[in-house]
C-alpha cells in the first residue's frame, strides 16, 4: 500500500487509535475527525450526531475510515442512551457519506464500521456475510447504519463495511472490562456459558481494516471475527489458563439482566459469526486462536 492521506473518524477509540498508530508508523498521513476546534492541519471538525462535517478538510484524502459511535457497552441502555448510540452512528455515517460524495476528487474507498450485532441471536448456527439480519435494537441499528453509507456508494466510491466481533484488547471494549476481573481471580462463565462469542485480536482487527483499504477489488460487508467462534465457557477457561487464575465464579443470567438491563441479551446471547469473505480474500490471521489472542492483548 503506497503512502496515502487517510481520514479517520473515531480515531480516539479502541480500534481507531490502534489503526492510526499502525498507519502513522508506516508513513501514511492521517487526518483525524474531531468534535472540537481543530488544532492543526491533521484535524477536521465534525459533529456526527447532528450530521455536520467540514467537507473541505477531506479534500485530497485517498481513503476515509469511519469507526465513530457511542460505546454500546459503556452504560445501561436507557431510551436516551439508545438514541445516542443510534444517532452517533447513523447520523455520523450519513454526514460522512454525503461529504465524500460531494467532493470533486473523491477518495477511492470508504470503510464504514459496523458490527456482528447485525445477525442478532444465532444460537449454535454458523452465520456469514450471506446470512440475513436478525431482529431487535442492535440488528436494526446495524442495518440502518450500513444503509446510511449509501451516498458514497451511489457516487461510485468503493464502500466496505466491517462487521466487527468482540475485540480482545486490554485498553477498552468488553475485554477491557474482563481482564481486571480475571486477574483478580473473579472471572467466570456468563450464564450457562454455552453462548458463542465471536472474537478477534486487536492486531488482526487493524490488519484486516488495512487489508480492506488496500484491496481495490473488495467491497461490501466483511465479518471481522476469528475463524472459529467459541462458547463462553471455553473462552473463560482460556482466560484462566493464560492469566493463571481460577475461574470458579459464574454470573447467573438473572444477575446479568438485573445489572445490564436490555444489554444483557447481547452478553447472554449467542453469535456464531465466521469471516467467510475475509478468508476468501486471502487474509491471514496472526492470532486466530483464543489463547493467542489473549496473550497478544
Amino acid at each position: 500500500m503506497e503512502r496515502e492521506r487517510i481520514a479517520v473518524a473515531g480515531a480516539s477509540g479502541l480500534i481507531g487509535s490502534a489503526l492510526v498508530r499502525s498507519l502513522t508508523a508506516d508513513g501514511h498521513e492521517v487526518v483525524r475527525l474531531v468534535r472540537r476546534a481543530p488544532q492543526g492541519a491533521d484535524e477536521v471538525r465534525w459533529d456526527p450526531e447532528h450530521g455536520r462535517v467540514d467537507t473541505a478538510g477531506l479534500a485530497g484524502c485517498d481513503a476515509v475510515v469511519n469507526l465513530a459511535g457511542a460505546g454500546v457497552g459503556d452504560r445501561r441502555w436507557s431510551e436516551e442512551y439508545k438514541k445516542r448510540i443510534h444517532d452517533s452512528r447513523v447520523n455520523g455515517t450519513t454526514a460522512l457519506a454525503k461529504a465524500v460524495a460531494s467532493l470533486d476528487e473523491r477518495p477511492r474507498v470508504f470503510v464504514n464500521g459496523s458490527a456482528m450485532g447485525l445477525y442478532g441471536e444465532t444460537g449454535d448456527r454458523v452465520v456469514d456475510e450471506d446470512s440475513p439480519a436478525g431482529t431487535g435494537f442492535l440488528p436494526e441499528l446495524c442495518v440502518e447504519w450500513e444503509a446510511a453509507a449509501g451516498p458514497a456508494r451511489e457516487a461510485g466510491v468503493r464502500t466496505v463495511f466491517t462487521r466487527t466481533g468482540l475485540v480482545v484488547a486490554r485498553g477498552g471494549g468488553a475485554w477491557g472490562k474482563l481482564f481486571p476481573l480475571f486477574k483478580a481471580g473473579l472471572g467466570g462463565r456468563m450464564g450457562d456459558g454455552r453462548q458463542y462469542w465471536s472474537y478477534i485480536a486487536l492486531h488482526d482487527e487493524v490488519a484486516a481494516i488495512r487489508h480492506l483499504l488496500a484491496r481495490d477489488d473488495l467491497s461490501g460487508p466483511f465479518n471481522l471475527t476469528a475463524p472459529e467462534p467459541l462458547p463462553n465457557r471455553e473462552i473463560t477457561e482460556a482466560m484462566g489458563r493464560v492469566l493463571r487464575r481460577p475461574t470458579l465464579f459464574a454470573v447467573p443470567a438473572p444477575v446479568l439482566r438485573s445489572v445490564l438491563g436490555e444489554m444483557a441479551g447481547d452478553v447472554l446471547g449467542s453469535a456464531r459469526v465466521v469471516p467467510k469473505r475475509l478468508l476468501e480474500s486471502g487474509f491471514t490471521f496472526a492470532f486466530p486462536g483464543i489463547e493467542d489472542a489473549i496473550r497478544a492483548a
